[in-house]
Parts: C-alpha cells; structure tokens; sequence
C-alpha cells in the first residue's frame, strides 16, 4: 500500500515550511511567485492531494457550489441546461470548486432543499437556473446571507425585469437580440409577414425574446399584431399554433420561435402541409381552397415558409434547423467568475477593483441552416 504524502513531504521537498506550503495552497496571493512554482513542482512530483476536509477546517469553506438538476422535459430544450451544467462543472474546477446537484419539482421544494444542503453539505454558494416572475428563491438566500448567483434575470413580479440590484448577482443571454436578429435576417431575405411562436404572457424569458421580434419589425414598418402564437413548449404545441398561422386569412411566410422545441414542430407542419399539397411555392391557392405562400430566395428547396429556433440544440442540427445560439460555456464562466469574486475581492490596486461587477448580459449568435 503506498504511503500517504503529507504537506510535510511537500515542504521538505520544496525547502519552505509548512506554512508556506498551506499558504500557497490557500492564499497563493501571499506567496512569491518563485516560491509558488517551486512548491507546484513538488506537489505535482509527490503527487499530493490536500485534504478537503482539512482545508475546510482551516479555510471555513466547503469548495461546493450548489445547483439544481432541471426537470426533464421533451428532450430537446432540456439539453441546453445540461449544456450549461457541463460548462459550470468545468469552470468551477479550474477556479478550484466542485459542484453539488440537487433535485427539485418546485420552488417551495427547492428552498427546503437549501435549508437541508446548508445543514449537510454547507455549499459556499448556489448557481439559480431558470429565473422567473415572483422568483422566490433569491429573497431566501439574501436573507440568510448565502451567497448566489442566477443564470437570468431577475423579472419582478409582473413583466418588468429588476436588473440594476447589485445584491442579486446575474448572468443571462439577451434573448430579445437574438430574435431581432432572426427577424431582421428574414426581412432581409424579402418576407414581410413574419410569425413569432412564443410561450403565454408572463415567462419573463418568453418576453423577452417575443420583444426583440417585436421591435425588429416596427423598426421596419411592420405591425406585428396579429402575426404570433402563444402556447406551451413543446413539439405538438408548436406544430398546432404554426398550423393556426399557416391558416390564417393571410398566413405568415416565415416564422421565429422561442425554442426549438416549438420550431420543430413548426418545422413538421410546414413540412407536412407542402408533402400533402395543401401549401406550395406557387403563391397562390390549393385544392382546398387556402391561400399559399410565395416561396422565397435561399432556404430549404421546396420549403416554402422559413422557420427560426432558439437554443440551437443538438436536435437543430440535425434536421436541418436555423437556430439563435447561446454562449452556454460563457454563461456559465460568467457565473463562476462572480461567485469568486464574492469569495475573494480584488486588491484595492487591482485593475477590476473599481466596483462590483455583478451582471453579465452575453450576446448570442444566429446560426443559419437549411430551414431559413
């Protein structure tokens, strides 16, 4: 059986003391750069692991940081939280922390599951998914003074986002950006009457990206009343609402979706209406008496109304699907990156030490395919 390396191994070999071994370990600010590197080389020639439960004695922290496992769901939108999960395993790694999952249905559910993992596990912080209006869980952090941060706004109760507290730290991705770009991309290839799919009213993410929709066609001239959906998310819900546009005394030409869940479904209804005749790119009318839509330039051949996801899952990809992308790896370094700065605040001489930076507003990206 080999035998146990001791931060005593360490230091002999290094030629420093203990407490300089522990100190490069803990506070590596501490330490002279030389110094650092010549302990390194001997922890990684002797192979030394500190223990945890040792450096949580001496540190009063614990290295975890605590987040929830989302609820599965249709299969296709749940892979971008899985994504960001894997991001947020690997930064938190590289800044020296593992991560705690934790399951949970509902909100009054996941703050009892706070309570118990502080009992426990004592977290040093929780990473929020999946912020909406009222959101409770930030209010019961706060007021046990537990550190956090959410992947997503803070929305308030009724519609409007609460962006500017500083004690509620946040990363999210600017969804209304991305579907404006999605719309301003299909106006670009000539269509005018342009749908939004979207979720009902009162989703502060749904808002929001139903707005950059919105506003990308009354910045051109367009009304948009008249020309969305609002639905549940998921692959049926989003083919019947399309279907409800695609029938409409004058239907939309093009469609922009609030995930790629309600888009594929949309996907199908284009697809199965044109396979069965009822829509075409002739512009004109069917057998059954439905007003079609003009095919336009560029887009799936055959394919004669465009349709735009969000979330650019794996399933986008595979069928061909025009999608806006997230930076989840971003995100989630984002979100590490605040934790840690709550942890161990700048210098007053360092260059970020200006003032907190406590929110993050990441820019996604459109990612065109046959589909649009």
């Amino acid at each position: 059986m080999a035998t146990k390396v001791t931060i005593t191994d360490v230091a002999r070999r290094a030629g420093v003391s203990r407490q300089t071994v522990s100190n490069v370990l803990n506070s590596p600010e501490l330490v002279r750069e030389e110094t650092r590197d010549r302990v390194r080389e001997a922890i990684e020639a002797l192979g030394y692991r500190a223990s945890q439960a040792a450096r949580q004695m001496r540190t009063g922290r614990s290295r975890l940081i605590a987040t929830r496992i989302e609820p599965d769901r249709d299969g296709i939108n749940g892979s971008v939280l899985d994504r960001f999960l894997h991001g947020l395993t690997a930064s938190a790694a590289r800044a020296g922390y593992r991560i705690l999952l934790y399951a949970a249905g509902d909100e009054r559910s996941e703050i009892d599951t706070f309570d118990d993992l502080v009992g426990s596990h004592e977290p040093d912080a929780f990473v929020l998914t999946s912020t909406y209006h009222g959101d409770g869980r930030p209010a019961w952090l706060r007021e046990r003074r537990l550190p956090f941060v959410t992947f997503g706004r803070p929305w308030g109760e009724a519609g409007g986002e609460v962006a500017d507290d500083p004690g509620h730290p946040w990363v999210d991705v600017d969804g209304a950006a991305g579907t404006a770009a999605a719309t301003r991309h299909l106006l670009d290839a000539g269509h005018r009457r342009i749908g939004f799919l979207g979720w009902p009213p009162g989703s502060g993410v749904g808002d929001d990206r139903r707005s950059g929709w919105a506003r990308a066609l009354t910045g051109a001239g367009i009304d948009p009343d008249g020309l969305d959906q609002a639905t549940d998310d998921g692959v049926a819900d989003g083919e019947k609402a399309a279907r409800d546009l695609l029938r409409a005394e004058q239907p939309i030409t093009a469609l922009v979706c609030a995930s790629d869940s309600l888009a594929l479904g949309a996907l199908h209804a284009v697809r199965s209406l044109t396979a069965s005749g009822q829509l075409t790119a002739s512009g004109r009318l069917t057998a059954e008496g439905r007003l079609t839509v003009a095919g336009q330039a560029g887009g799936e051949e055959g394919l004669p109304v465009r349709v735009i996801g969000f979330d650019d899952t794996p399933v986008a990809k595979a069928v061909g699907l025009s999608s806006v992308s997230q930076p989840l790896a971003e995100a989630a370094a984002g979100c590490v990156g605040l934790l840690t700065r709550l942890f161990d605040p700048p210098s007053p001489g360092a260059p970020e030490a200006g003032g907190p930076r406590t929110h993050v507003l990441l820019q996604p990206s459109l990612v065109l395919r046959q589909s649009s």
